[in-house]
């Protein structure tokens, strides 16, 4: 089974105490589901259209787990405390 990755683009944020809390919430909700942080940063380079922000990937054993971290009750308490303070693209990708 290929290994999934859960990948948060950030376009912008608005308020960083939300975002704060919200990393609070989301980090204990997605090392439950078996998410391992590989990255997660401002940007070191952009290139075409990219913005200068915050990226995060997370390695999952599978698309389903990474789903399921996703909506799992801990996770939503931490979409919740973000609401309103950022703007992202969020992807889960199926590895190779």
């Amino acid at each position: 089974m290929a290994k999934a990755y859960w990948i948060a683009a950030y376009r912008s944020i608005s308020d960083a105490e939300k975002l704060a809390e919200y990393a609070k919430l989301a980090a204990p909700a997605i090392a439950a589901g078996g998410g391992k942080f590989l990255a997660r940063g401002t940007a070191a380079k952009t290139y075409e259209a990219g913005v200068l922000q915050r990226t995060v990937i997370i390695e999952f054993e599978s698309v389903a787990a990474a789903i399921a971290t996703h909506d799992s009750p801990g996770y939503q308490a931490a979409l919740k405390a973000l609401h309103g303070a950022a703007e992202r693209d969020l992807r889960i990708v199926e590895g190779v």
